[in-house]
């Protein structure tokens, strides 16, 4: 089973966010709580905590923009 990496609402405004970077590399092992990605705001950057533990598949490109609920990745 795995654990899908959404994009998420960090505000009431928020609609979308750039993907700064990834902190993990694809394929890698992660535990739950480390720091997977780097996620841009209007207002901030915030590192974003793995929701499981497990491997990271990277399903989307870091330095874009993406929709608040696009799935950036998976934990398998």
């Amino acid at each position: 089973m795995s654990t899908p990496i959404v994009l998420p609402k960090l505000g009431f405004s928020m609609t979308e966010g750039t993907l700064a970077d990834w902190l993990v590399a694809d394929g890698a092992a992660v535990m739950q709580g480390q720091l997977l990605y780097s996620l841009e705001s209007d207002k901030s950057i915030q590192d974003i905590e793995a929701p499981a533990s497990g491997r990271l598949k990277i399903l989307q490109a870091a330095g874009a923009a993406y929709p608040v609920g696009t799935k950036l990745g998976e934990i398998v």
